[in-house]
């Protein structure tokens, strides 16, 4: 069975490979040159200064926040400042 098999094989391969008609001609396209840069050039003037752009528009005024709360009235508390002392002359 299995030479029988291996036989039939290869007689299927010989008979499948006879059956090319004629030969295909594959034509390769010619290699297209490769441009290859040359060494830098020197460098150029510099350049002219450009003009002075227009001043800008005045902003909006912002939003006005809003009033604080009314604080804490005081509870017969006094506060004495003293005025800091003066250098002692020599």
């Amino acid at each position: 069975m299995n030479k029988t098999f291996l036989i039939v094989a290869l007689l299927a391969a010989t008979a499948l490979s006879a059956c090319d008609r004629k030969p295909t001609v594959v034509t390769v396209p010619a290699a297209a040159p490769v441009v290859v840069p040359g060494p830098a050039g020197p460098s150029g003037p510099t350049g002219a200064t450009g003009a002075t752009g227009s001043t800008g528009s005045t902003g909006y005024t912002g939003a006005t926040g809003d009033t604080g709360a009314t604080g804490k009235s005081g509870q017969d508390t006094t506060v004495i400042v003293m005025p800091p002392a003066s250098a002692p002359a020599n």
